[in-house]
């Protein structure tokens, strides 16, 4: 199994968190691609541009497609992409939801998608003063 991984998000922000993951990590075991969609940007050009990721990612198993702030451009089109079936949109991107997507690679994209949104939601905690954490 070879899911693919699209990042669509404001600014830098998918290709920092990206480049972090991989430093955690020491590699990057499924296909990626990130795309920003800047503010003022045209979104019709970015879908172009996503569409066409898609296409070069999907190696047969579909594509993974995670999004930073729901409602807004990027997610918007991300969301745009599911009307392919073998694609499946997430927002809410943060460091813990990638880094557990990147450790599942061999995953099915129903399976990984589970994996990501629990990495995101698992890695949201309240730390208090004694350096211990109270999960949200």
């Amino acid at each position: 199994m070879n899911v693919g991984i699209l990042l669509v998000t404001h600014g830098d922000i998918g290709s920092v968190l990206l480049h972090n993951a991989i430093e955690v990590l020491g590699v990057c075991p499924l296909s990626t691609c990130v795309l920003s969609a800047p503010a003022g940007c045209d979104p019709e050009k970015i879908f172009s541009e996503a569409r066409a990721a898609l296409n070069e990612l999907d190696s047969g198993d579909g594509v993974l497609v995670l999004t930073d702030l729901y409602g807004s451009t990027p997610s918007n089109i991300a969301c745009k992409l599911q009307d392919r079936s073998q694609v499946r949109v997430i927002s809410g991107l943060n460091l813990p939801m990638l880094i557990r997507v990147l450790n599942y690679p061999d995953l099915d994209l129903d399976a990984l998608t589970q994996k990501a949104v629990s990495g995101g939601r698992d890695g949201v905690l309240t730390c208090n003063a004694e350096g211990k954490s109270d999960a949200g």
